[in-house]
């Protein structure tokens, strides 16, 4: 049985937002955004993959409540420390230390995963999406929230070739999920914009050309998994 996937934000805008309030603003946004489309509610059981300093891992513990559960993973044993430190004033959050080539969530423990700017950095994206796909629920949900990478930067060390630059294409990503088992429904442009992103940032649609100027906006690709005939 395929799981469901929801891949958010592939390709983001132009926007440069700066730190502080305008930040936090953005995260508030955007969780507020993952919560609708993840359907967050008391007792869901979420992951927050490579979730840094627990941003959106926070507003994710405040939707599921008490009742519910938020795996925070995390490769950098710094940041991790950070999320264990949420964790103890937190008691539904449980960070994990996470693997080059595995989430190591438990298998089919989640309604729904998500990520935010961090697919581009897998080395091991096969195996990822493989872990992925086990840890989520039948009829689970996951998010993605990357950058198609702009002309002229350089990959991540160690990533595959076929990243071009510092991102990950649409293209790319959507085929690698596929190949994993998940089902791509749909897309959009009103993902809101990260902080900190380079001015020549822009976004590809599937059969589409890419957008320009004031266009130029964040993408929301929507996809399904359903029970194999």
């Amino acid at each position: 049985m395929r799981r469901q996937i929801l891949i958010v934000g592939l390709a983001f805008s132009a926007l440069i937002i700066s730190a502080g309030l305008a930040e936090e603003n953005t995260y508030s946004q955007e969780g507020d955004r993952l919560a609708l489309a993840l359907n967050w509610h008391d007792g869901s059981v979420v992951a927050d993959i490579g979730a840094g300093r627990g941003e959106l891992t926070l507003i994710a513990a405040r939707q599921v409540g008490a009742t519910g559960r938020v795996y925070a993973t995390e490769l950098d044993p710094q940041k991790l420390a950070l999320l264990k430190t949420l964790a103890e004033k937190a008691t539904n959050i449980f960070p994990i230390q996470a693997g080059v080539s595995q989430t190591n969530l438990p298998p089919d423990c989640c309604d729904s995963i998500f990520m935010r700017l961090v697919y581009h950095h897998f080395t091991k994206p096969a195996e990822i999406d493989a872990s992925l796909f086990r840890s989520l629920k039948p009829g689970g949900l996951l998010a993605v929230i990357d950058t198609e990478p702009p002309p002229g930067t350089k990959r991540v060390e160690g990533v595959p070739e076929n990243r071009i630059g510092h991102g990950v294409p649409q293209k790319v990503l959507i085929d690698e999920l596929m190949e994993a088992g998940f089902k791509v429904v749909s897309a959009s442009t009103n993902w809101p914009p990260p902080q900190r992103v380079p001015p020549n940032l822009h976004c590809h649609l599937p059969e589409a050309q890419p957008l320009k100027g004031k266009d130029r906006r964040t993408c929301f690709v929507r996809a399904t998994h359903v029970p194999c005939e």
